[in-house]
């Protein structure tokens, strides 16, 4: 078993390299050659074969892009996307309907047809490095549909980087969510060493060989932008490019959300919200289970008028099992009278969700950033989130004079968090909310359109702009 595994470890890494040196041969003369023969309008592409999830990294793409075209009109956007099954027309509506962001008219969608080579289901070993190599084979295809001048991967997909740098001689520029691979995934294999001692070394040498050739591809990267502190240390240990790395907070809609009044109009009933993608990595049954620990800690009485309601989106029909799965979690614990979800709503919706919304919960371990929980406390919302990544490092102050919210680690933790903020007097209460609204200011549209166009501003000095 250890040795299949270790061959196939060894074979993936031969296929990766032979790939990748096949498209470099075959391809770089013919696109070079192509691109001279038939010049065009200055072009960007945007590569995000889920445009049409509806997460925070849309809300990002979609700004991202209303910011290039508002601040350079005469180029041509191209957005890369796999949603098959959706028009632009469907894929422009569900922005303004999920987000209330109003696309430019000058777009351009070009469909890929391969993005199964970078789900994750298809690779039961090696996930990373097996999606790697899927989104190489989904870069050649977006490449032979359509060279840009400038390409801008806003969804992770690193190994791309190579194919438009050396191939088509592009500018590359991308938005770095999450890194794909970190020391804490490689620390986290070291920590939980036990009688599996022969699989571990296997997959932390798996981890640190990924580890290298993620290093590699990030050098084909002319800008690099990060959306937190917690992502911006890792890419730079990894990609050791601290010159060409810019922070750039995700755009959260703030503004709007700061509208809602801090005055709930209900104080009987205690709302807690939870926003985030239906994905395994956000963990909600540790939602759940924290509020099982919450219900030991009340009155029956009290409990009987605290509602958890999980808003979110689903990408396909593995989301879709686990918003079942989570049902039928909340009837093992007995919750289903305190639990309701809301899948895709729309974002007038959830602006009245969070307008009668008390406390805001988020669960994921190591959250990048955290959208869900800027946009919770731009509305009011007093926020427990996970001790770790972006909310630990950048949003959330839990200690002295400027506490914006709370943070914990385990259920026994959220359940205490969340009955101390239920037992806050109000004058307590309002001072957090202001707290919490008064600290997302710099996590604004405004600021990230400012500084987006800031870092991609490299990527446009070119001829044909002039």
């Amino acid at each position: 078993m250890f040795l299949q595994l270790f061959l196939y470890f060894v074979l993936s890494i031969f296929i990766l390299t032979i790939v990748l040196c096949l498209c470099i041969v075959v391809l770089r003369t013919h696109y070079s050659s192509k691109k001279n023969k038939f010049p065009s309008q200055f072009s960007v592409a945007f590569f995000h074969p889920y445009c049409n999830s509806g997460g925070g990294g849309e809300r990002v793409l979609w700004c991202a892009v209303s910011a290039v075209s508002a601040a350079y009109p005469k180029v041509k956007i191209i957005i890369y996307t796999g949603d098959l099954d959706a028009s632009p027309i469907e894929i422009v509506k569900q922005a303004k309907l999920r987000f209330n962001i109003i696309l430019p008219s000058n777009l351009e969608f070009i469909y890929l047809h391969k993005r199964k080579w970078v789900e994750a289901e298809n690779y039961p070993y090696f996930t990373l490095l097996g999606q790697s190599i899927g989104s190489i084979i989904l870069g050649i295809e977006a490449l032979k549909l359509f060279q840009p001048d400038v390409y801008i991967d806003t969804m992770g997909y690193a190994f791309t980087f190579p194919l438009f740098y050396i191939i088509a001689k592009c500018k590359v520029g991308c938005y770095v969510h999450y890194p794909t691979i970190s020391s804490d995934m490689m620390n986290k294999v070291v920590q939980q060493r036990g009688k599996r001692k022969r699989i571990s070394y296997i997959k932390l040498f798996y981890y640190q060989i990924f580890a290298k050739l993620y290093s590699m591809v990030g050098w084909f990267s002319d800008s690099i932008i990060v959306n937190s502190s917690w992502t911006e240390d890792h890419i730079k240990s990894l990609w050791k490019r601290s010159l060409s790395t810019h922070k750039v907070y995700p755009p959260c809609d703030t503004s709007d959300l700061q509208c809602i009044p801090l005055e709930r109009s209900n104080k009987k009933s205690i709302k807690i919200i939870s926003l985030a993608q239906f994905r395994p990595e956000k963990d909600h049954p540790l939602q759940l289970k924290a509020m099982y620990h919450l219900r030991q800690l009340v009155t029956e009485h009290l409990w009987e008028n605290i509602e958890l309601v999980f808003i979110g989106s689903t990408r396909n029909q593995e989301d879709k099992m686990r918003v079942v799965d989570m049902m039928d979690l909340c009837k093992h614990l007995s919750l289903e009278n305190n639990v309701k979800f809301k899948v895709n709503v729309s974002y007038e919706e959830l602006k009245q969700e969070l307008s009668e919304g008390f406390i805001g919960l988020h669960s994921m371990w190591n959250e990048h950033f955290g959208i869900g929980i800027v946009e919770c406390m731009a509305a009011g919302l007093i926020m427990v989130a996970h001790r770790s990544g972006g909310p630990l490092m950048d949003i959330i102050i839990e200690e002295g004079a400027g506490q914006n919210g709370f943070l914990a680690t385990n259920e026994v933790e959220y359940a205490h968090a969340i009955h101390k903020a239920i037992l806050l007097t109000d004058e307590q209460k309002l001072s957090l909310q202001k707290a919490a609204r008064g600290s997302v200011n710099r996590f604004s549209n405004d600021q990230f359109r400012d500084n987006f166009l800031r870092a991609v501003q490299p990527l446009f000095s070119s001829k044909k702009l002039t």
